[in-house]
């Protein structure tokens, strides 16, 4: 099967097109212009790099409506909490996420130049959009970048049935003597929200294994599933699957020390705090944590011998014997890489959900633009 055939029924529009609507879409809705083009750069490098749970299809429904029902401000305070020379903790004031964590890897890369570290603990953040946005930041400034950040309550703990702890991704990032960095961005869960969505918007069911009912059951049922997860009555499986049999207790202990990174060193929120909803079911903010480190590699034994020993680490695993029937062994980063090769000629594949849901914003904000499925 070739890469676009497993986008059909998807309309493909350039990224010029589509990075223009949403910032549009975002000034609309309130955000300064400055802000608009960090948050829209987030969003358009998911889409560049194939991750099509965070761009586009998260414009409307993680930002845009929350702005509208009054938990997201669509202007960002940014206070700086505590600050030393290799650490600082700022507060996002329900701002936007993208923006504060524009700012705090910013630091911590200012910090790791000067200092040969530097790390950034931010509270009462948003969504931030992919994580490897972020490490990759710190990457492209020749140094090792890892950031993490906590969500609303999702994974059940291991021998557990109750939505705790966020997907919490752990995301590491650095540079190699290839094309592309290496860039670990990966929830602690089997599977993530984001991703359910995008069965859901394709009308598919979920693989067993991924959804735990109250009752202790796999669930499949996609559309309830999303329900569900947002009630407490359904609950993601950490990484490595339910029980211990395929060692589902060693994401379950990773989404832990995320969650605890996120919060803990801020003095901010965690685990049911982030529901989204108060006692009588009303809609509240989610007040997120995040930290970013980045390590200056010049302060070790330099960025050519460590760029050259990671690149080599990268190629000898793809040689590796493969087994059989497969066609091919990847690295992280990889794959992003080989989208971004066939999408910066083709632009982003959007499906009909998302096609309807751009006409939607379109019209509401009398938006010039005429889309090529109309």
């Amino acid at each position: 099967m070739g890469y676009a055939d497993a986008y059909k029924g998807c309309e493909w529009v350039g990224f010029d097109m589509l990075e223009n609507f949403m910032r549009d879409c975002l000034v609309s809705a309130g955000i300064p212009e400055k802000d608009a083009d960090v948050i829209t750069d987030v969003l358009i490098e998911s889409d560049k790099r194939g991750i099509d749970s965070h761009g586009i299809g998260r414009l409307k429904p993680i930002y845009l409506d929350r702005i509208d029902w009054g938990i997201l401000n669509p202007e960002t305070k940014i206070d700086v909490i505590k600050e030393t020379e290799t650490t600082a903790v700022l507060d996002g004031n329900n701002g936007m996420g993208h923006v504060v964590s524009n700012k705090a890897m910013k630091m911590a890369i200012e910090k790791a130049e000067r200092y040969g570290m530097g790390m950034v603990a931010v509270r009462n953040s948003t969504h931030y959009g992919i994580a490897g946005y972020w490490a990759t930041m710190a990457s492209d400034a020749g140094m090792i970048g890892i950031t993490g950040t906590n969500a609303r309550p999702s994974i059940a703990p291991t021998h557990g049935v109750e939505n705790m702890l966020g997907t919490n991704p752990l995301t590491i990032g650095f540079p190699t003597d290839e094309d592309f960095p290496f860039v670990l961005d990966a929830a602690t869960s089997v599977s993530q929200r984001g991703k359910i969505e995008m069965y859901d918007r394709t009308g598919k069911e979920l693989p067993p294994g991924w959804v735990i009912s109250r009752d202790g059951e796999t669930r499949t049922d996609t559309e309830q599933i999303l329900v569900d997860l947002t009630k407490g009555k359904a609950a993601l499986a950490p990484l490595g699957g339910l029980g211990e049999e395929t060692a589902g207790f060693k994401g379950y202990g990773y989404a832990t020390v995320v969650e605890v990174l996120s919060a803990a060193l801020q003095d901010g929120s965690f685990m049911k705090d982030l529901n989204g909803f108060d006692e009588e079911g009303k809609r509240i903010p989610y007040p997120l944590g995040h930290f970013f480190i980045a390590i200056n590699i010049d302060n070790f034994m330099g960025l050519p011998i460590f760029k050259k020993i990671a690149g080599t680490i990268m190629r000898d695993l793809r040689k590796s014997k493969k087994a059989p029937g497969a066609e091919r062994i990847w690295t992280a980063g990889e794959k992003e890489w080989v989208a971004w090769q066939y999408r910066k000629e083709h632009g982003c594949p959007v499906p009909l959900v998302l096609q309807k849901q751009m006409v939607e914003l379109r019209d509401r904000w009398n938006l010039n633009y005429k889309f090529d499925w109309e």
